[in-house]
C-alpha cells in the first residue's frame, strides 16, 4: 500500500502581536495556499507565534536579578537579568556552562535556557525576551477549537518548538503541545515481522510531525511559523504533548 504525508507551508503569515487572532491568521493562509481543509488535516504553527499572540514578554528592565542569578552570570556569561526569567520558569538547572543553561522547565520539558528567547523578536520600548506558552495543551485546544468551527472539520493542532538532543548535535523540531492527534503511541505487545511481541517501543507520533513541519519552517527569517499536513493518520488513541515528557525517576541523563 501506498501511503504519502503532505506539508504545506501557508505563505503570506504577517508577524504577529499580542492579543492576535491566530484562527484567522492560519484561516488567511489557508486562502492563499487553496487549500479545501478537511477533517484530519493538522496544523503545525510554531511556538513563537503563539508565545507572541499569548503576549508572554518579559522586559529585560522590569526584571531584579536575585543573587542566583548573578552568580550564575559569572559562568554562564549572559545578562543576569535573562537568567533570572530562566530561573523564574524553571524548576531545576541541570548543566550550566558558557552561554547556555540547560534546565528543567516547570512544564517538565529538558531544555536550553528555558525555551527562552530572543530570536526573531521586535523590540520596541526595551529590551524584551520571548517565553514559552503557559500552556501549550491549552494553547492547542483553543486553536483547534476555533479552526474546528472555522471551517466546521475536525483538524490536529500542533506547537513544535527546537530542541537539542543529548548525543547528538544540532536542533530538530518538537511538540511542546498537541489537540485532536495522539502524541504517543504504544506498540508494546504488537507483533514485529516475525511475529516477536515488541517489549519497551513507544512511538512519539507528534515529535516526528513537529520535525518534519520545522523542515518547512526554517530557524532563521523564512517566515513560514504555520505548515498544514494532509494524509497523516494514527490507529492511537488521541493524548496530549505531555505524555511526551519522561519522568524524572526514568531519564538516565539526570
Amino acid at each position: 500500500m501506498t501511503r504519502s504525508i503532505t506539508y504545506t507551508a501557508l505563505p503570506g503569515i504577517p508577524r504577529v502581536g499580542p492579543d492576535d487572532d491566530l484562527v484567522r491568521i492560519i484561516a488567511d493562509g489557508v486562502t492563499r495556499a487553496e487549500i479545501a481543509v478537511a477533517s484530519g488535516d493538522v496544523f503545525v504553527v510554531a511556538q513563537k507565534i503563539v508565545s507572541k499572540a499569548e503576549n508572554r514578554y518579559v522586559y529585560l528592565d522590569d526584571v531584579s536579578p536575585s543573587d542566583r542569578a548573578l552568580e550564575l552570570a559569572k559562568t554562564v556569561g549572559k545578562d543576569p537579568r535573562h537568567i533570572e526569567v530562566v530561573l523564574s520558569e524553571s524548576s531545576e538547572i541541570i548543566r550550566s556552562r558558557q552561554n547556555v543553561m540547560i534546565v528543567a522547565h516547570r512544564l517538565g520539558f529538558v531544555m536550553a535556557n528555558a525555551g527562552i528567547d530572543e530570536s526573531n523578536i521586535e523590540q520596541d520600548r526595551g529590551h524584551r525576551v520571548l517565553l514559552l506558552p503557559e500552556n501549550p495543551d491549552d494553547s492547542c485546544e483553543r486553536l483547534k477549537a476555533g479552526l474546528d468551527r472555522h471551517f466546521g472539520v475536525n483538524v490536529g493542532v500542533l506547537v513544535n518548538d527546537s530542541f537539542g538532543r543529548p548525543w547528538r548535535n544540532g536542533v530538530v523540531g518538537v511538540a511542546l503541545g498537541t489537540a485532536g492527534l495522539p502524541a504517543l503511541q504504544s506498540i508494546i505487545g504488537k507483533p514485529d515481522l516475525f511475529g516477536r511481541p515488541m517489549q519497551v517501543t513507544e512511538i512519539a507520533v507528534a515529535d516526528e510531525l513537529a520535525a518534519a513541519a520545522s523542515l518547512l519552517m526554517g530557524q532563521a527569517a523564512e517566515g513560514q511559523p504555520v505548515v498544514h499536513v494532509r494524509g497523516f493518520s494514527s490507529p492511537a488513541r488521541i493524548n496530549a504533548a505531555s505524555a511526551l515528557v519522561r519522568p524524572k525517576e526514568q531519564d538516565l541523563f539526570r
